[in-house]
């Protein structure tokens, strides 16, 4: 049977991997959007910020596709900048999408898991979150709370059969590493075991075996896709 799934921020990116992935799975996919939606998936537009948006959004896709069986929590930005010229603004506001935002997406999703009695929750973290990295305080401070929300997350919600994990991807080859100077994405290959970037479609992989049946005794975890990047952190 097609599960109903949501992923936030799933118009482009890794999140349009993972949408793909889990609609070439056979599952129904919707995707939040603040703009410009993908072809062939339900999109509804969305603003992680708001929380009338996040409500709205998450009844439109139960209103189409039923309740939601699995939710991907991918939606996110980064505004860098040192952290003596970054404003309060800058870091408030990344923590509101990264961190707030899967808050309140998760919140409103896990109510229809939680009376179903059964579910899959899947984050998305970053290497950033366990090795830090110069000029990302804001960005790195957001994802590692995502940690300690799954894992306090996977406590409440075990006894409903419902899963929450972690997928914490290196740098990956996507639109979002625009902003990193040439000379810095080299560092951070070169800290990297496997010397490359991550694709999206391996860290499509790893969420898709943690949504999966097969992933039903994970909750907790944090997977790294990352090429050893954060090893050892």
């Amino acid at each position: 049977m097609p599960r109903s799934v949501l992923v936030t921020g799933g118009n482009r990116g890794i999140g349009l991997a993972i949408a793909r992935s889990l609609a070439e799975a056979g599952d129904t996919v919707a995707v939040t959007c603040r703009t410009d939606p993908p072809e062939g998936l339900l999109a509804v537009r969305c603003d992680v910020t708001d929380p009338a948006q996040v409500d709205e959004a998450v009844t439109e896709v139960e209103r189409v596709q039923g309740p939601v069986e699995v939710l991907v929590a991918n939606a996110g930005m980064t505004k860098d900048q040192l952290l003596l010229r970054m404003t309060e603004e800058d870091f408030t506001s990344v923590l509101d999408t990264n961190l707030t935002g899967v808050f309140r997406v998760v919140k409103r999703a896990a109510r229809g898991m939680v009376r179903a009695r059964g579910g899959r929750i899947v984050l998305i973290s970053s290497a950033v979150a366990l090795r830090g990295e110069t000029g990302q305080a804001n960005y790195a401070a957001a994802k590692a709370g995502l940690i300690g929300f799954a894992r306090s997350l996977a406590r409440e919600l075990g006894p409903r059969a419902v899963t929450v994990n972690v997928v914490s991807p290196g740098l990956t080859h996507t639109a979002m590493i625009a902003g990193l100077s040439q000379g810095r994405q080299a560092a951070i290959l070169a800290d990297t075991p496997l010397g490359r970037l991550a694709r999206p479609e391996e860290v499509a992989a790893a969420v898709r075996f943690l949504a999966s049946p097969e992933a039903g005794f994970i909750t907790g975890a944090v997977l790294p896709v990352d090429g050893g990047a954060a090893m050892g952190h």
